[in-house]
């Protein structure tokens, strides 16, 4: 049975009880000048360096930054406004460190990284998008090798905006089961490195993976419910197969957005066995991590790209019950991956939704 141990919010002030997903082994954490973010962005930065063999020696010049957040960028300056608004004035201390928040920016100017830069703030989407274009850098030539995923910590703006939504579970997420009740917040950091084929071979290391191929398309229907008929998503989804240069069949699994709330995950579940088979294999990882606002794109494409890489996929965390209304459900258990693509998919606020296709190199 699939193991977690969400618990009650400790890094941050909430009167909201709901359990989260928190980071309790954080390395760079601990300095009152730096986010949060940032911390968890540097800690996975540095080990996804490590695995492609950068550990001890910096990577050539030409290396581009993308990564996605929402707290980083517009929601960690509480502390500044609610001097101002008690007092009239404040310490600077907070808006600095929020200034200071530019996350690509950040880690360009701590690893020394020459290329190009962007933060993407898309929602939930914001991880999977910054792949997204970090994908596109490295096609037209702009770098040689692209740092790229997402990062966000806890905090209370979206704790209690989710929670005054009605979305919030009093249990651990489940993500597609018949009785889900909502979702469970999360932080972390996911990264992967993207590399051309001709910067590995002058490195003389061999590819862990292929990004293959991405989409996004905006629904514009619903500040915060996605497309009731799914066809943004659709959209998305056949844009990154065309992308990759495959089809519906090809794709060995899926890792969903799965947020466990009763709207997203019909319509996810609807759409996605619409176009790739309701007997395609499905997990939903937000069951180990909670969800992770602007990270969970990088986050879920770290999970599938392992899953690739060692062919096989866990068990859905949560799921015990097939909701008879949904025609496909997540795997029960730990299951091998026989073909060599997989789809991994986010469905943001303001109804952005993208896809990414993954390759895996055996």
């Amino acid at each position: 049975m699939a193991r977690r141990s969400p618990g009650p919010a400790t890094v941050m002030e909430t009167t909201v009880t709901k359990p989260v997903f928190e980071v309790s082994e954080l390395r760079h954490g601990g300095a009152p000048a730096e986010m949060r973010t940032l911390a968890l962005a540097f800690q996975a930065v540095e080990e996804a360096l490590a695995a492609a063999r950068f550990a001890g020696r910096a990577p050539c010049p030409r290396v581009g930054v993308s990564l996605g957040t929402t707290v980083a960028s517009q929601l960690n300056d509480l502390e500044f406004y609610r001097a101002f608004r008690t007092c009239g004035h404040a310490p600077i201390d907070a808006a600095d460190r929020y200034l200071r928040g530019n996350l690509s920016a950040a880690v360009a100017l701590r690893y020394g990284f020459s290329g190009p830069t962007a933060t993407v703030v898309n929602a939930c989407s914001s991880g999977t998008d910054a792949i997204g274009i970090a994908l596109a850098w490295l096609r037209d030539g702009r770098c040689d090798i692209a740092i790229a995923g997402g990062a966000d910590e806890l905090s209370r703006i979206p704790m209690d905006g989710f929670h005054a939504l009605g979305i919030m579970s009093d249990a651990p997420c489940a993500p597609f089961d018949r009785d889900r009740r909502g979702l469970s917040l999360g932080e972390g950091a996911g990264i992967l490195v993207l590399e051309t084929a001709e910067s590995a071979k002058r490195r003389g290391v061999e590819a862990a993976f292929a990004c293959e191929g991405y989409g996004t398309c905006g629904d514009a229907f619903h500040l915060t419910a996605p497309r009731e008929d799914g066809s943004g998503l659709e959209a998305a989804i056949r844009q990154a197969l065309d992308d990759a240069g495959i089809g519906p069949r090809d794709i060995g699994f899926i890792n969903a957005h799965g947020t466990a709330t009763p709207t997203n995950d019909a319509v996810e579940g609807a759409t996605l066995a619409r176009v790739l088979g309701g007997d395609c294999l499905v997990s939903a990882t937000k069951g180990y991590t909670g969800h992770t606002l602007g990270a969970a794109g990088g986050v879920e494409a770290v999970f599938t790209v392992l899953a690739l890489r060692e062919g096989w996929i866990p068990a859905s965390a949560g799921f015990v019950h097939r909701d008879p209304a949904i025609p496909l459900a997540p795997v029960e258990r730990m299951t091998p991956v026989a073909k060599g693509h997989a789809l991994s998919t986010s469905l943001a606020f303001g109804g952005n939704n993208s896809a990414l296709v993954f390759g895996g190199v055996r």
